[in-house]
């Protein structure tokens, strides 16, 4: 008989949209207030205290046909 493991992942992605129409784009103001939810969201998930740095590749920006997007994701194992 055969010897093996078994495990399944469940992978997530959080995201915080920000839209971004032309020709005017984001404001710094918006892309600002997500980043610091978006960080914060990951603090509490990997139980960071705030003066901990976030990794630096943690949080990922994306930018989509009209929005910018920031995420970051994770994995449960079972």
């Amino acid at each position: 008989m055969a010897d093996y493991t078994f495990e399944t992942v469940t992978h997530s992605v959080h995201r915080w949209i920000i839209p971004a129409p032309e020709p005017l784009g984001a404001a710094a103001e918006e892309i600002s207030k997500a980043w610091a939810v978006a960080a914060n969201a990951y603090r509490e998930t990997y139980e960071l205290a705030s003066t901990e740095p976030i990794p630096g590749e943690a949080l990922r920006f994306h930018v989509r046909d009209a929005a910018i997007v920031i995420e970051y994701a994770t994995e449960e194992r079972a």
